[in-house]
């Protein structure tokens, strides 16, 4: 991306993130042409501790995360803090460490811990001031400006649609770089949204079998939005073909009726870049040492 994500968000068309879980997923995604990638909380809970979304993962644990994907691609990381793991205090730590990490926007919530997927019932909320305070926690951590906060309000689903409106425009008064209202029931909820809140960029979570519909993302760029994210849907689509593969490998004892649908150990590699990783270690085993008459010359 030859401009920050802060420009980058500024105009249309809007920026499509798919969701990774480690780094393997994040490159695939940079590999596919994707501008940005979303590191998915919920995700990181499906495929490292085989769990729902139900705030199980931890920052030190998100933050590795970050930081394996971050050596490994080169679009930017948009990292789903959950409520920042804890109050203004905790949101600071996170910030830093995301940040540090290589995260280029870094996104809280105004759940209640224990906190749950955006598209489950039974969600509680913060007090709209106890999380003004958080975003200006966020905002006053981050060492760089060009580190966006994104605060997603959650209250459709527990105080309705005004109710999150608000609590958005506050969010937005307090510096709030990018604005998420999470789960718009339908079509005329995502357009009051942009509505009330589109002189920022604004997020859409496409979320299958969530409680908003699914547009594409023209169709949403289309509305208004700026970001759109499919957090889980590399994970939702990875299940039935990994039950069917498994399924069949137990049957047949082997992995013949899947051969022309794998990868070869050629083709992973190629991927992954070992002719350059080989290539560069090549490079430094042949190399003089610093200060020899071979590297002088």
């Amino acid at each position: 991306m030859s401009e920050t994500l802060r420009q980058r968000l500024a105009r249309a068309p809007a920026v499509h993130a798919p969701g990774a879980y480690d780094a393997l997923s994040a490159l695939l995604i940079e590999q596919a042409g994707f501008e940005a990638v979303y590191l998915s909380g919920a995700s990181i809970a499906y495929t490292q501790l085989g769990r729902p979304d139900l705030g199980l993962v931890g920052v030190d644990q998100v933050a590795d995360t970050v930081a394996r994907i971050c050596e490994r691609v080169t679009i930017p990381l948009i990292v789903d803090a959950d409520t920042g793991f804890g109050n203004a205090l905790n949101v600071r730590r996170t910030v830093k460490a995301f940040e540090r990490n290589g995260a280029r926007a870094i996104q809280i919530e105004d759940q209640a811990a224990p906190k749950r997927c955006g598209h489950l019932a039974g969600k509680t909320l913060v007090a709209p001031e106890t999380m003004v305070g958080k975003v200006r926690a966020a905002l006053d951590a981050r060492a760089s400006d060009e580190t966006l906060i994104v605060a997603r309000t959650d209250a459709i689903g527990v105080e309705g649609l005004a109710a999150a409106l608000d609590r958005a425009e506050r969010y937005l008064e307090a510096g709030a770089d990018v604005i998420f209202v999470e789960a718009p029931r339908d079509p005329d909820q995502m357009r009051q949204v942009v509505g009330r809140l589109g002189r920022a960029p604004l997020v859409a979570n496409m979320v299958e079998g969530g409680q908003t519909p699914l547009a594409s993302a023209a169709e949403l760029s289309d509305m208004g939005f700026r970001l759109v994210i499919s957090p889980g849907a590399l994970v939702r689509a990875f299940l039935p073909m990994a039950e069917a593969f498994l399924r069949d490998l137990r049957a047949q004892g082997s992995t013949r009726n899947w051969r022309e649908r794998m990868v070869d150990l050629r083709g992973l590699n190629q991927r992954i870049g070992l002719d350059e990783m080989l290539s560069l270690g090549d490079a430094y085993e042949g190399a003089p040492p610093p200060g020899s008459r071979a590297a002088a010359e």
